[in-house]
């Protein structure tokens, strides 16, 4: 077979992680179904354990794959780019070593691509996926049917994108259209900034049925780092910069105008982009009980106005106490040479405690309601939590650093909400 006989290639980046790219590569030995040539393009980012071994057990059995290794790792990103200047086919789609591609839906997009030979890129939704319990958990976002933009429609497709907080990942492309993608981006969230660069070489299309589903919670390693939830968490001002540079690249192109009030338009739907993005980040940190990152974002949500919306109202009481709590267990986590916590004046401790350590007090540092009158302790390895001044006073009397005796204000002064 030629490089120009391939129709599809699947482009997989993979890094140290073969157990995953075993699963993937299984999955795609029993259920590709597929009426055209396609390749799998591994780009590997100089993994140190048996993914080139494993990849030639799967070439052994048949498969089209086409192995490429670094010499360095570059990155998640550069090793996604790796991939897609190693293609042969006529259109490339990504996935990651871990994920899946929905062969229905696969087959329904590559033919939409065959009939509309004017589309650089077809975006759809798509699942994820609970592996473990062998379901999908939702779909991210929907569309009612398909939709299709004609070359350098960026206004109609900034709206698009906007009003449906469409998030263009799962996507397949014209190869002849990445020659020319722009490097990853930095300060700009890479899919609105490559789906700018799209649109210059043709239309785009945003399908209805999804061909990609995420694995979000593997069967390999439960607790594993999720990179799209990861990113959901921290990264509202990439989101930013890629609508900016979106919105950059269609003025540019001519094809959009900041004439009238078509300016601070666009601003004010980029900043509530991001505002709905900042809720769902603090909803996702309030998740993982991280209510000091929480309280981060509210205090910014808060700054431009929303304190008053449904999402942020109910925040008011349950922050401030757990924050301040989860102060007090990172105090104790980041202090050389704390080995105790005095939490004086509580009468029953151990609920007290079981919160703390459920936010993050470590296990070296014991928990005690009080210090013997006769101990020899060395008081620098005390943290003493006091309700007022004169308790305080009392612990500094008897040698306490004085910056290692709080009180509960001392905890709770900066959390303002």
């Amino acid at each position: 077979m030629t490089t120009g006989d391939i129709k599809l290639s699947i482009c997989i980046p993979t890094y140290n992680r073969s157990a995953f790219l075993r699963r993937t590569l299984q999955y795609y030995r029993e259920t590709v179904d597929l009426p055209f040539a396609y390749e799998i393009v591994i780009s590997d980012n100089a993994s140190t354990d048996d993914t080139p071994a494993l990849v030639e057990e799967f070439i052994g059995y048949g498969m089209p794959i086409k192995y490429f290794r670094r010499a360095t790792n570059g990155g998640l990103e550069v090793n996604v780019m790796s991939t897609f200047h190693l293609v042969g086919g006529r259109y490339a789609v990504y996935t990651g070593d871990d994920d899946r591609l929905i062969m229905d839906g696969l087959r329904e997009a590559v033919d939409y691509l065959d009939t509309n030979p004017v589309v650089s890129a077809c975006y759809a939704p798509w699942y994820q996926h609970n592996e473990i319990e062998g379901r999908d958990t939702h779909l991210f976002f929907e569309l009612e049917r398909d939709m299709r933009f004609v070359r350098r429609s960026y206004s109609e497709v900034f709206d698009f994108v906007t009003e449906g907080h469409i998030f263009p990942e799962a996507a397949i492309f014209s190869v002849s259209a990445l020659r020319s993608l722009p490097i990853p981006g930095t300060f700009c969230y890479s899919p609105f900034m490559h789906l700018a660069h799209f649109l210059e070489f043709g239309d785009v299309a945003f399908l209805k049925k999804p061909f990609y589903r995420s694995i979000i919670q593997s069967a390999i390693a439960r607790d594993r780092v999720q990179a799209g939830h990861d990113e959901a968490m921290t990264s509202w001002d990439r989101y930013r910069g890629g609508l900016e540079y979106f919105l950059h690249t269609g003025l540019k192109r001519g094809a959009m105008t900041l004439s009238g009030d078509r300016g601070s338009r666009y601003q004010q739907v980029i900043q509530q982009f991001v505002f709905v993005r900042m809720s769902i980040a603090l909803k996702l940190w309030l998740g993982k009980k991280n209510y000091l990152k929480a309280h981060e974002i509210y205090v910014r949500l808060a700054a431009n106005g929303l304190a008053g919306t449904p999402d942020l109202l109910p925040l008011r009481d349950i922050l401030p106490r757990m924050a301040s709590l989860q102060a007090l267990a990172w105090t104790a986590g980041a202090v050389a040479g704390v080995s105790r916590l005095v939490l004086h004046g509580i009468g029953n401790i151990e609920p007290v405690e079981r919160m703390l350590r459920d936010l993050g007090l470590p296990q070296d540092v014991a928990v005690v309601d009080k210090i013997d009158g006769d101990e020899k302790a060395d008081m620098a390895k005390l943290l003493v939590l006091v309700p007022g001044d004169a308790e305080r006073q009392q612990f500094l009397d008897r040698g306490c650093l004085p910056n290692l005796v709080l009180r509960e204000t001392d905890l709770s002064v900066s959390i303002l909400v």
